[in-house]
């Protein structure tokens, strides 16, 4: 089959979803992984898709800012950091008391896991953090040292997240990775669009340990790409307007539940 066929029948199979998953283009074309690697990398360098771990996604032909100024689906940072601030900045105030001095960490780019940064000073940890406003609260502190990955800038969030399909997080390895979502369900944990997933996998695979910091608001939703089940969380930080049915669902699931105060 020759490569353009490939493509015409690659961006067919994105038609219905908007993306695909490496295995599935594997099953449709009958071809290797490396042969799909390339596919896609000739996809993405001609402005088509973007890739992500595990598969990719099309871009819409008619955004012509897309290509310049990648932008995420969901709140902009500057209007989710507002909602729900006294909460998140309790589940901040817990997260960090989790925190050992001297270890490494990884704290994933959010309006929530932000809210930790004030409480670090002092334990000399050393943070990988995708977040430009996370860099920002830990540079002012001297003991604090701080790697971020290569990748391209997302403005709204002020987010950095590597080109899709390609893993850019330097040699990385931590006890504990704290991340938020866009929605805590039964059928795990989501964001709204699946670059973060790919980034956020990228994190729970150098983590042993997963700790989620949600407001108790995003259990009332449950839409989105699902990063992860709740079989691959350790723990997870909220507020106290959980719900009791959903605080007995997650602790069923393994989870231990930490109400910040």
């Amino acid at each position: 089959m020759h490569p353009e066929e490939r493509d015409r029948l690659i961006l067919t199979a994105m038609e219905a979803t908007g993306f695909v998953s490496s295995g599935e283009l594997e099953a449709l074309l009958n071809v290797t992984p490396v042969t799909i690697r390339r596919d896609l990398n000739r996809l993405e360098a001609q402005g088509r898709i973007l890739r992500f771990h595990g598969g990719a996604k099309r871009v819409d032909p008619l955004d012509a800012d897309a290509k310049a100024e990648p932008q995420l689906r969901g709140t902009p940072f500057d209007q989710s950091i507002a909602l729900n601030l006294t909460q998140k900045q309790a589940i901040g105030r817990a997260a960090a008391m989790l925190c050992q001095p001297g270890e490494g960490v990884m704290i994933d780019g959010g309006s929530t896991t932000l809210q930790m940064c004030q409480h670090l000073a002092g334990l000399d940890l050393q943070v990988l953090t995708n977040s430009l406003h996370i860099v920002n609260a830990l540079l002012v502190q001297e003991g604090t040292r701080v790697l971020v990955p290569s990748g391209s800038i997302f403005r709204e969030q002020n987010i950095i997240l590597a080109p899709a399909g390609e893993d850019s997080m330097p040699r990385f390895h931590a006890p504990k990775l704290f991340m938020g979502a866009a929605a805590v369900g039964p059928q795990g944990v989501m964001q709204q669009d699946v670059i973060l997933v790919a980034s956020e996998r990228r994190f729970i695979d150098r983590a042993e340990e997963v700790i989620l910091l949600v407001d108790s608001s995003k259990f009332r939703s449950s839409s989105g790409a699902i990063v992860c089940g709740l079989d691959e969380v350790d723990r997870l930080v909220t507020d106290s307007g959980i719900e009791p049915e959903m605080r007995r669902l997650l602790e069923k699931a393994g989870l231990e539940v930490i109400v910040a105060g």
